[in-house]
């Protein structure tokens, strides 16, 4: 079936896969490496600049995807990437070494984020048809799990020590998907020439968005979303740091094969492939699952799980509880992903379906801000403070999308 796909799909599929590898040795390190570099307060205060600069490049360059093409816009970001990688290798030499430069090649790849990610989605969408649309979906989700997965243990062990090299291989692949990406990406937009040259202006953009404003129980079924993925990013954020500090040399017993001694970067990169290798093995077989029951309580039950894991990882220092914490969140995590979506198609305006799916991408930009944020509040609040606010987010997020359904599923449905 993977053969029957468009060929952009194909290549779109493999160009996401090899950038994930190497750049999951990196990025989910990126808030440990501000707070060594500088200080956990200030690496929140960067982190959430750049997701702020990501989301509104990433809103504009929805807009330019539907006016010069899908095609333009990837290989534009694709070349930003090189050239940002490429200072981000030069700035982290051997020879010199400048956080605040990288910081603002950090900058730059967001940007170039911000114009990739719609045009590849918009991309997807032209190429794609609705018998093959769930098969593609899945298998873009699986092999971005799995390349995460890859990145994540390597980078856990090398980060640290060997940035450079893991940046110098970052650069490599980044050339490799831009080749790609020229080469192998085909132009899906139709319409090629501009009618009035005031579109490309905010103001257009603006009123392509504005409708999507006035449904107010689209607005808080996606408040509910930014909730959820507000705790995602607690992983790369607040955890990430609270186990670097926490966790410098833990001796961990490995039977008759000895002792292994590990640190917090090399316990996360161990928890978040526990979590990654939950979705690739379940991720399948649980959404067959749950397509055959109420979509509704389900949602509900993930995000209980699925705060209840993060809220654990907020404070526990035992290894083996950390693991069933993953366990758990990542339960919640394949229950209330399908069912949520699943949901969310029902709910949008068919006929302008690519707004509101543009509009819903802010949970995961406001998602990212306010897991930057908590670096800055955490040592107030200290880790038990954290591991409620990290509940009440789901609370949130379990309320919030009741209202926005308080009509019932079956109407919702029957939209």
């Amino acid at each position: 079936m993977f053969r029957e796909l468009h060929p952009n799909i194909r290549a779109r599929i493999l160009i996401q896969f090899l950038s994930k590898i190497i750049g999951s040795m990196i990025f989910p390190f990126i808030a440990i490496y501000f707070s060594m570099e500088i200080s956990s307060s200030i690496a929140g205060i960067l982190l959430m600049i750049n997701v702020i600069i990501q989301f509104l490049a990433g809103m504009y360059g929805g807009h330019l995807a539907d006016i010069i093409g899908r095609k333009k816009l990837m290989v534009t970001g694709e070349f930003l990437k090189v050239i940002a990688f490429l200072g981000m290798v030069l700035c982290n030499s051997p020879f010199f070494h400048s956080p605040w430069i990288t910081f603002v090649m950090l900058l730059i790849i967001g940007v170039a984020q911000g114009l990739i990610n719609p045009a590849g989605e918009a991309m997807l969408i032209d190429v794609s048809t609705p018998e093959n649309r769930s098969f593609m979906y899945s298998l873009s989700y699986w092999a971005n799990n799995l390349s995460m997965m890859i990145g994540i243990m390597v980078g856990g062990w090398f980060f640290v020590d060997y940035l450079f090299s893991l940046l110098l291989a970052l650069l490599i692949m980044s050339c490799v998907t831009a080749w790609l990406t020229l080469s192998l990406i085909s132009e899906t937009l139709q319409q090629n020439t501009l009618t009035h040259k005031e579109s490309f202006g905010l103001i257009s953009m603006f009123k392509n968005y504005g409708q999507v404003l006035h449904d107010y129980r689209f607005l808080l079924y996606t408040i509910g979303g930014i909730a959820v993925m507000s705790i995602e990013f607690q992983r790369s954020n607040y955890i990430s740091v609270r186990l670097a500090e926490d966790f410098q040399a833990l001796l961990v017993s490995l039977g008759p094969f000895g002792h292994i001694s590990l640190n917090g970067v090399q316990i996360l990169s161990i928890l978040t492939a526990v979590n990654t290798l939950f979705i690739v093995l379940f991720t399948v077989p649980i959404a067959k699952w749950v397509t055959k029951r109420a979509q509704q309580p389900i949602m509900y039950v993930g995000f209980a799980l699925f705060s209840i894991g993060f809220a654990i990882c907020a404070f526990v220092t035992n290894l083996t509880v950390l693991l069933l914490a993953t366990a758990i969140l990542s339960i919640g995590e394949l229950l209330y992903v399908p069912t949520r979506q699943t949901i969310l198609a029902a709910i949008v305006d068919d006929n302008k379906r690519g707004a509101y799916m543009a509009f819903n991408g802010i949970i995961f930009q406001i998602g990212k801000m306010i897991g930057s944020i908590s670096l800055v509040f955490a040592p107030i609040i200290g880790k038990f403070g954290m591991s409620a606010f990290t509940i009440s987010l789901g609370i949130l997020s379990i309320v919030f999308s009741a209202i926005a359904l308080k009509t019932g599923w079956k109407k919702v449905l029957a939209k």
